[in-house]
C-alpha cells in the first residue's frame, strides 16, 4: 500500500523511505497500485492492480527483480511472494515485514473463510492449504521477519517459523503538529459526544459492532474514516439502523486529517475481532484521545484497561455500549485516561524503532544475518 491508499501500511512504507534516504541509503520503492502513486524524494515504481491476478503476479515479481539486482538488501512490507520470488531472481536478502498472516488475508477476499484470525489458524481446505504453503515458502527464504506486536509473533511461530528469524519491532508513531481540538471539532463538525474510527472498512474492523453499539447510546455520534471493500456495505447497514444519522462516512482522508479527527474526538473507537499493531490505537493516544477498544491481539499491548483507555471482549455489542455509556457519563474517568495517553505511547518514538529496522537491514545486506 502507498499513498494516496489509506491505512497503517500505507504511511508506515513512505515514512521508512524517508528515513533511510535521510541517513544516507539510495532507497527505491515498489508497489500495487489502481493509479500511479504519489511520488516522493525517492523513485516510486508501480505494477497496476488492475491487470488480471496470474499477470499482475509475475509483472510485480519481475519489477522486482530488476530494481532488487542494483540494490544491497529488499525490505517488504506487502507483496510477500512477489518480493519473495524478485529477490529471488536477484539474488539479494529480503527482510519481510508481516502485519497479519497474509494467507488470512487472501482467504477473507476471496471469500474462503469468514471468521477471525486466530479460528483461521485451525481452516483447512485446498486452496487455503496451497496458500500457506506459498506463504511458508517466502518467508522460508527471509533472512529476517519483523512483526510489530508479540501477538503476531506468537501466531508466526505456530507456522513454524525459526524463533530466532523473527524479531518484534513496533510500529512508530509520528503525529504532525496539529491546532487545538476545540478549532478542530469545529472544523470537523464534531459536535456533542463523538467517537471516531479510522482504517480500513474490512470484516476483521467489526464495525457492525461498534454500529450497533452506538445504537444503544442515542446521545453519541460515530465519524469513520477509511475505505475498503465494505464500506458501501457498512453504509447501508448504518441507513437500516435506527441512528438517526448519527454514524458520518467520510471516505478515505489524507493523513493530516485523521490525526486532526483524532485530536478533535472526545475517544476513538475500535471494535474488531483481531488486531496485530493497530495504528490508530497509537496515533489516538499520541495526540491525547483515549482508546474505547475491544481486548485482541496486539490491542492489549499499548492498551491498558481503565489507564489510557477501555478495554472489552470482542463481537459483544452490549460490553462496547456499556463502556462508551461508562466512558461518557464519568467526567473524572475521561480526565484520567487523557491525561495518561501522550505518555503511554511515547517508546514508539520513530527514531529508535527506525534505527533498529536500519540495523536489520545492514545486516541482513553485509551477509551476517543467519
Amino acid at each position: 500500500m502507498w499513498p494516496p491508499d489509506v491505512g497503517g501500511p500505507a504511511s508506515h512504507a513512505p515514512e521508512v523511505c524517508e528515513y533511510l534516504l535521510d541517513r544516507g541509503h539510495r532507497v527505491t520503492a515498489v508497489t500495487m497500485a489502481d493509479h500511479p502513486p504519489a511520488q516522493e524524494r525517492y523513485r516510486v515504481r508501480w505494477a497496476s492492480r488492475r491487470t488480471p491476478l496470474v499477470w499482475r503476479h509475475v509483472v510485480a515479481a519481475r519489477l522486482v527483480a530488476r530494481l532488487a539486482s542494483r540494490a544491497d538488501v529488499v525490505y517488504t512490507t506487502g507483496m510477500v511472494g512477489r518480493s519473495s520470488v524478485g529477490a529471488a531472481l536477484a539474488r539479494k536478502p529480503i527482510v519481510m515485514k508481516l502485519t497479519s498472516d497474509p494467507v488470512f488475508e487472501r482467504s477473507l477476499r476471496w471469500r474462503l473463510f469468514g471468521a477471525d484470525l486466530g479460528a483461521f489458524q485451525q481452516a483447512g481446505g485446498l486452496r487455503i492449504g496451497a496458500l500457506r504453503r506459498a506463504r511458508d515458502l517466502a518467508l522460508a527464504r527471509a533472512t529476517r521477519v519483523i512483526i510489530p506486536s508479540e501477538a503476531l509473533r506468537e501466531l508466526a511461530l505456530g507456522w513454524g517459523l525459526p524463533a530466532e528469524k523473527v524479531v518484534v519491532i513496533p510500529n512508530p508513531v509520528s503525529p504532525p503538529v496539529l491546532d487545538e481540538r476545540e478549532e478542530l471539532r469545529s472544523r470537523h463538525g464534531l459536535e456533542g459526544r463523538t467517537l471516531v474510527f479510522a482504517g480500513r472498512m474490512v470484516p476483521q474492523k467489526a464495525i457492525p459492532v461498534a454500529l450497533e453499539a452506538v445504537v444503544r447510546n442515542p446521545d453519541v455520534s460515530l465519524v469513520l474514516a477509511g475505505e475498503g471493500p465494505y464500506l458501501e456495505r457498512l453504509q447501508k447497514l448504518a441507513r437500516e439502523l435506527p441512528l438517526d444519522g448519527r454514524a458520518r462516512f467520510l471516505g478515505p482522508q489524507p493523513r493530516q486529517t485523521v490525526f486532526e479527527l483524532l485530536r478533535g474526538a472526545d475517544a476513538a473507537l475500535l471494535s474488531s475481532s483481531w488486531e496485530n499493531f493497530p495504528h490508530m490505537v497509537v496515533e489516538a493516544l499520541a495526540v491525547g484521545t483515549p482508546v474505547l477498544a475491544t481486548d485482541v491481539g496486539g490491542v492489549t499491548e499499548i492498551l491498558r484497561d481503565g489507564e489510557n483507555g477501555l478495554l472489552v471482549p470482542m463481537n459483544d455489542p452490549d460490553a462496547l455500549a456499556g463502556a462508551i455509556r461508562r466512558y461518557f457519563d464519568d467526567e473524572a474517568l475521561q480526565e484520567r485516561l487523557r491525561a495518561a495517553t501522550v505518555a503511554s505511547v511515547a517508546r514508539f518514538a520513530p527514531d529508535a524503532i527506525y534505527a533498529r529496522l536500519e540495523a536489520l537491514l545492514e545486516e541482513a545486506a553485509s551477509g551476517r544475518a543467519s
